[in-house]
């Protein structure tokens, strides 16, 4: 378990997903999501590493639990 702290964006492609944009500048798609674009947040989970969504934006985070930051 990992914990992640950054900005949440939404994208458009492909019909729209929540990405957390870190303080290091890494971008990783998030499996769940219940905060709001712009949201500032601390998100706890794990890196999923080996497969491609149809997303394909980047390594994605099996969210555990995301709270503000």
């Amino acid at each position: 378990m990992a914990t992640f702290t950054g900005t949440v964006r939404f994208n458009d492609l492909e019909g729209g997903f929540y990405e957390l944009v870190t303080d290091k500048g890494d971008t990783y798609r998030l499996s769940k999501c219940a905060a709001k674009a712009g949201e500032r947040v601390k998100v706890k989970g794990k890196l999923e590493g080996g497969g491609f969504g149809i997303h394909m934006s980047g390594p994605s985070i099996a969210v555990d639990s995301i709270e503000k930051a």
